[in-house]
């Protein structure tokens, strides 16, 4: 049913031109490409306290893709800067959805497993910024294929 529909969003989007619009409106913000990345880890940061990891690719691509070609990014690199991004939402209480998974696993309080977590979290966001300083660790292997 997300799948359903997350398509019939992006087709009414892309329909409405809300890709387009988008991407014209971030590229008149003028921000730097390290600040487009730093809104969009926020935003997906915010979004991970209240869906899923799936839900969310499956429902913002349509928008945040064509922005992110807009303002030259490889699309590679952007790929694995959203599935660390995505994970690392996905502990940010209070919805994580991997909180939840550790808790019936543990069976502790979601506040201890929240707040266990967070060391996990920082170290996200350090590879996040690995990744922005030292793109060639997710495009070396891809470009020698």
């Amino acid at each position: 049913m997300i799948l359903a529909g997350a398509a019939f969003l992006t087709l009414a989007m892309g329909y409405i031109g809300l890709p387009r619009n988008l991407a014209e409106f971030v590229r008149s913000l003028g921000l730097s490409p390290f600040m487009l990345m730093l809104a969009l880890a926020l935003f997906y940061i915010l979004l991970g306290c209240f869906l899923d990891g799936i839900s969310m690719v499956v429902l913002t691509m349509g928008v945040i893709l064509p922005t992110v070609q807009a303002a030259g990014f490889d699309l590679i690199w952007f790929g694995i800067f959203i599935v660390v991004v995505v994970e690392m939402a996905q502990i940010t209480p209070p919805v994580g959805f991997n909180l939840f998974v550790l808790q019936g696993m543990t069976g502790k309080e979601i506040t201890w497993i929240a707040r266990v977590t967070m060391p996990f979290f920082f170290l996200m966001c350090a590879m996040v910024l690995l990744l922005w300083f030292v793109p060639q660790i997710a495009t070396w292997l891809p470009s020698k294929m």
